[in-house]
């Protein structure tokens, strides 16, 4: 988690902490604060250091908030947090997170009844008692009870690779209703970032209900939470997912400004009030005769709005990639017509790091290669685990075994049905000191090293950097597999300095791996960047341990279109004469 989203979960618990306790309008201040700290590209920390004027200069957030923060960073707490917090001594968060219950019904449940975490809130609901709190009855305490167990299921963040079937699903869905004119994903899942919170879904029609109707039906929705005339939710998956149903002629800006992020809407509202232009939901209007710009959303002659390339173009600038959409150049670059054209995922010619049955994936060498064959790839690199500290089960293979196996990759080679280029390899350990645990005899006989962190995952950051920089400067190594180790929403992973290991890399001919398992995406967008900056080439491996995995290249493919990946950039977007160059460099 980064500093940024730490005081925003701070400043968030502040606005419910204040709502429970019946202060009104602050905690609204509070929550569009915590919501623009979040998005800040400048880490809050570096700010806070600067001092309250710094921090002030954040969008929303007053000298009072802006106090409250640089007060976090020198004594790390917030003295008025904390005696909101000895007020109300409950899991405000793990409780709000149970569907209809809100911070008003934290702080009566609290006052009557004493509950303070979700076992309380249980025990009470299955003991009556919440029926016989003013303002609650039966129906809400049932309410209650069945969604506990949602609850503490949901309180993460959605992995992406969790999410992204669910929405594919329902667009798939949507695309077929007669009524629906248009149909698209949007929110940060739209703009591939790893975790999502919500499923948002925009669709345009001239009848809203019958889609909103059909929505509601739709046959993989477990529960319909609430519908309206043109906005409906569902769950689906454990997953909330809505849909917000516009006109055609306003689809577009509304699928750009639900796309986020806050901070890129920001900086193109900005450009189009430059421009004497408005732009929100609604379209894009003109507003250089209008006496009144803020007398609605709709005055003034309407120049764009139906799609989302007209948008950006009558802003003079390129329509920008969703995956760019974080204000980090992008709007700048758009209006100078310096985008990158991003890697896409047909370009992906080979898979660089999977796995067969020879040490933990389900397959045979063969049928890896023949499910690389029917992916049309031109390579296919077989890369098992070596033994090695953090080797789950033991499986690795010994120097005698990754020999053994070069045997019996040339022979599944040689009979493979499809012109495929098979490479044998192996996904080598990096110790804690950055050491490689295979040895170099056994290295230099292989087609392709991959070398990744499987231990001592816990280390500080210049004890990372120290190991990552040793292994990518190893003379044998070819990539550097998911360089933090981090699987989402379980372990963070290493934090070495990004920049240094990514200079290393380059120095030294290392790719840097995308690993596209959905619950690693590591490298992320943020090294992906910094490795293109410095010149490293970057591998989009899906690290299959069977043949459907290697369909996860797409998440790989889109976190590095998030790090500005061009296909010139990505090694195994390249022939494979360009790929063994590269190894045999």
């Amino acid at each position: 988690m980064s500093r940024n989203d730490e005081v925003a979960g701070l400043l968030e618990e502040f606005a419910d902490r204040l709502e429970a306790t019946g202060v009104e309008y602050k905690p609204t201040a509070y929550r569009r604060a915590a919501e623009n700290v979040r998005e800040h590209t400048a880490p809050i920390e570096n700010l806070a250091g600067e001092g309250e004027e710094a921090v002030a200069e954040i969008d929303r957030v007053g000298d009072a908030i802006a106090a409250k923060i640089v007060e976090y960073f020198e004594t790390g707490a917030i003295e008025e947090l904390e005696a909101l917090r000895s007020e109300l001594p409950a899991d405000i968060e793990a409780l709000t997170a149970v569907e209809g219950v809100g911070p008003k019904t934290v702080g009566s449940l609290y006052e009557a009844l004493g509950v303070t975490t979700l076992d309380e809130l249980e025990e009470a609901a299955e003991a009556g008692e919440i029926r016989e709190v003013s303002g609650f009855g039966a129906k809400t305490e049932e309410n209650i009870l069945d969604n506990i167990p949602f609850a503490r299921e949901a309180r993460k963040r959605t992995r992406l690779g969790d999410a992204r079937p669910v929405a594919d699903a329902a667009l798939s869905y949507l695309d077929g209703l007669d009524a629906v004119a248009s149909a698209a994903v949007c929110g940060s899942i739209r703009r591939w970032k790893d975790t999502i919170g919500d499923i948002d879904l925009l669709v345009a029609s001239d009848a809203r209900e019958p889609v909103i109707e059909a929505f509601t039906d739709w046959p993989e929705a477990d529960a319909t939470i609430e519908a309206g005339t043109g906005k409906a939710s569902v769950r689906a998956s454990g997953t909330r997912v809505d849909l917000r149903v516009v006109d055609g002629d306003e689809f577009g800006a509304a699928l750009q400004y639900f796309t986020g992020s806050r901070a890129h809407n920001v900086a193109v509202r900005n450009r189009a009030i430059d421009r004497s232009l408005k732009l929100n939901e609604y379209g894009l209007f003109d507003i250089s005769d209008v006496d009144d710009p803020d007398a609605g959303q709709r005055v003034g002659q309407r120049v764009a709005g139906a799609t989302e390339d007209g948008v950006y173009e009558a802003l003079d600038m390129e329509p920008v990639p969703p995956e760019l959409r974080e204000d980090n150049g992008e709007v700048a670059a758009a209006a100078d017509g310096d985008l990158p054209d991003l890697v896409e995922t047909d370009e992906i010619r080979g898979d660089l790091h999977t796995h067969t049955d020879w040490s933990d994936g389900g397959f045979s060498i063969a049928e890896m290669i023949e499910a690389a064959a029917e992916r049309g790839y031109d390579v296919h690199a077989v890369t098992d685990h070596a033994a090695g500290p953090g080797i789950f089960g033991n499986t690795g293979l010994d120097e005698a075994e990754i020999a053994e196996q070069a045997e019996a990759v040339a022979e599944a080679a040689e009979e493979a049905s499809a012109d495929v280029e098979v490479l044998h390899g192996v996904e080598a350990n990096i110790d804690a000191e950055g050491a490689i645990t295979t040895d170099d005899e056994t290295l230099a006989d292989l087609d392709i090293v991959v070398a990744s962190p499987h231990s001592a995952l816990g280390q500080d950051s210049d004890a990372a950097t120290e190991r990552l920089i040793r292994a990518v400067e190893h003379p044998h190594v070819d990539v550097l597999g998911h360089p933090t180790g981090r699987i989402i929403n379980s372990r963070p992973g290493i934090a070495p300095d990004i920049e240094a290991v990514v200079e290393a890399a380059a120095a030294a001919g290392t790719a840097i791996e995308v690993n596209a398992n959905p619950a690693r995406l590591d490298a992320d967008g943020d090294m992906v960047r910094a490795a293109i900056d410095a010149g490293a080439a970057i591998a989009v491996d899906t690290d299959a341990h069977a043949p459907r995995e290697l369909d996860n290249a797409r998440y790989g493919v889109h976190t590095a279109r998030r790090g500005w990946a061009e296909t010139a950039d990505v090694l195994n977007a390249r022939s494979p004469e360009g790929i063994r160059a590269f190894l045999d460099g």
